[in-house]
């Protein structure tokens, strides 16, 4: 019944998409409600209803209540739970014209015709160029369903590296819950308490599922992806002949752990970067096995990010399994990973692995997740404790009883327990389209890069753009397939040489920070400047991850020659421009439309008129620039 990567076949997941079009069903644990829609028009998206209620909490004395509290539901291990059983669904005939929708069920009449006869001519030539995007059609008809405001507001979002765009039921859902609902504290036992409890208990089962994570794991709920990184950081046992190995193209939450490890005497090493980003396995290998563990009892890290957030790669995930064969405990940032790819850590048996919510169905923020071994939380030693973590504390005196759940002991003070409905709510959601999404932005990716590097400068006929990020092996052709690198896009826009110079030494005290196009690259401040006078919402600068955008700009030396106290000013004297890259962002709630107008966008800077009209207008505004 599954693949190579744990999803049902591309038959199987149609035939299921098309129930699910045909039917509303509850996302919870009661499923037996179950209306068919008579309209023969596809739902968008599967309906999400709450079904837990207050009134389902049977009262209890506060004798019974202590109890239950110690030794009913919080001795519930979602980890021994077994897997969610499959959606039920009812079949219904559809007609003929759903299965193959016409070119409307796309992208809507009205879009196109605000887009202009030129955008529907190469709508047009790009369905009959990528026959494959015709079977992602469900994730369209869910962006008029539920990704409305982006076409009413007129923006267009390109940054879905940076969080994901929500979808509108998900909130509507949350928010009849907690309208209907009283949650309380989990560390009480009342019954507004209780609920909040069966809530965060059914989100870390949810979670365990969605990951096919095996029994003997946990879940951990952290602000973010970051906080759940910092907890293995501050808390992992490094000593003297330690090592911790990393790669160069990772997430400052990731380097950031190197600040424990050098503390406690333990050595840090990097795995250098491609000239695109990521790692070469054989390089890796090496530099794992050459700083391997010196004795089991001499605790050593190897921390791996699964997908860049700024150079678009995908490491190999089963360089996990190397590094465990070496004696390393290992860690994984799947912040970037999780939106659009299958992560089973059942294949991936990783010790520990970091998630952000956000990123991956954009609502709620501020909560994310360590999917951790208990054998390995076992063997962490953490720095302090807090409210929820402890279970007797001796004051005055210096004796501290953890708590008896492993999770518990890391979950400093009160989770954000009113939004753990919403993560199990948000997880069911994308799992019905997460098999669609890699096919989907496999076509929009091509299309967008192969249009970049056609751009041409009218004066001239140079580049008006250079792709520093690594491009896809292969085009995907089928529901199911992986791609081997993200749906990100990280680049430079090129200016002409034969520019006009003016002095703009009013804009800014220090002339040395008025940067204007030498017939290098337009500076991002002003590529920021022009995305937003056109709504559209894309990134500047170095996403938080020094090493990668190294990588991509060929600045290794720079950064080899930084010194205490340097600044971003500093590398910017050294390099002679801004820093940093343009990056757009594919995700959920693209469509061709977004990555239509990113192009017209960019075409812009080929044209000189226009780009000159751009650079007047923006220096009519404070220099500003994105780290």
């Amino acid at each position: 019944m599954f693949g190579h990567f744990g999803w049902p076949t591309p038959l199987k997941w149609y035939l299921f998409l098309l129930a699910a079009m045909s039917n509303k069903y509850s996302c919870g644990k009661d499923r037996s409600h179950i209306k068919v829609i008579s309209s023969p028009l596809p739902v968008s998206h599967l309906t999400l209803k709450p079904r837990r209620s207050q009134g389902s909490l049977k009262s209890h004395s506060s004798n019974d209540t202590l109890y239950e509290k110690d030794h009913s539901h919080h001795d519930v291990d979602p980890s021994s739970l077994p897997p969610l059983p499959p959606l039920p669904i009812v079949f219904t005939p559809l007609p003929p014209s759903i299965l193959r929708p016409s070119l409307s069920a796309y992208i809507s009449q009205g879009q196109l015709k605000s887009l202009g006869k030129l955008a529907a001519h190469a709508y047009a030539a790009f369905l009959e160029a990528y026959p494959e995007y015709h079977s992602t059609w469900i994730i369209d008809t869910l962006r008029r369903s539920d990704f409305t405001r982006l076409d009413r507001v007129g923006e267009t979002y390109v940054d879905y590296m940076g969080g994901a765009q929500h979808p509108e039921c998900l909130v509507r859902v949350h928010s009849d819950f907690l309208t209907q609902n009283i949650l309380g504290n989990t560390h009480s036992v009342s019954n507004s308490s209780r609920l909040s409890s069966e809530c965060a208990d059914e989100a870390r089962k949810m979670v365990l599922s969605f990951f096919q994570v095996p029994r003997g794991y946990t879940v951990i709920f952290t602000p973010n992806a970051t906080g759940a990184l910092k907890l293995i950081g501050e808390s992992f046992p490094f000593q003297q002949d330690s090592s911790f190995v990393l790669g160069a193209d990772s997430h400052n939450s990731v380097h950031g752990i190197r600040e424990f490890a050098a503390r406690r005497g333990a050595e840090v090493h990097y795995i250098p970067s491609t000239p695109t980003g990521g790692f070469e396995p054989s390089v890796a290998k090496d530099v794992l096995r050459n700083n391997r563990p010196v004795s089991p009892s001499v605790p050593s890290l190897f921390a791996l990010t699964g997908q860049s957030n700024i150079t678009n790669t995908k490491n190999p995930l089963s360089i996990i399994r190397y590094a465990s064969s070496l004696g390393y405990n290992t860690l994984m940032d799947a912040a970037a990973l999780a939106p659009t790819s299958v992560i089973s850590l059942i294949e991936t048996p990783v010790d520990a692995m970091a998630v952000s919510f956000y990123k991956m169905f954009g609502y709620p923020t501020g909560v994310g997740a360590l999917i951790v071994k208990e054998s390995f939380l076992a063997m962490l030693d953490r720095p302090w404790f807090a409210g929820g973590t402890v279970n007797v504390v001796q004051v005055p005196g210096t004796l501290v009883t953890r708590a008896a759940k492993p999770h518990e002991q890391f979950e400093d003070g009160t989770i954000n327990y009113l939004t753990l409905s919403a993560v199990t709510d948000g997880l069911r959601f994308l799992s019905a389209y997460l098999p669609f999404l890699p096919l989907r932005l496999s076509c929009l990716m091509h299309f967008l890069t192969s249009s970049m590097a056609e751009m041409r400068h009218d004066t001239n006929g140079m580049p008006v753009v250079k792709i520093l990020s690594k491009l896809p092996s292969r085009r995907l052709k089928s529901i199911g397939e992986q791609s081997d690198t993200g749906s990100t896009v990280s680049f430079v826009i090129l200016s002409v040489r034969h520019v006009y110079f003016r002095s703009r030494e009013a804009l800014s005290c220090d002339s040395s920070r008025v940067l204007q196009p030498t017939g290098d690259m337009f500076p991002n401040s002003f590529i920021e400047h022009v995305a937003t006078m056109h709504n559209i919402s894309l990134r500047t600068g170095c996403m938080c991850n020094p090493g990668g955008a190294a990588a991509l700009l060929g600045i290794q030396k720079v950064m080899d020659s930084l010194c205490d106290g340097s600044t971003l000013r500093d590398v910017e004297n050294l390099v002679g421009r801004e820093l940093g890259v343009v990056r757009v962002s594919l995700g959920l709630g693209s469509d061709w439309g977004d990555v239509w107008r990113v192009i017209r966008f960019l075409e812009g800077f080929g044209d000189t008129q226009r780009w000159m009209a751009w650079w007047d207008a923006w220096t009519e505004e404070p220099i500003g620039q994105a780290v």
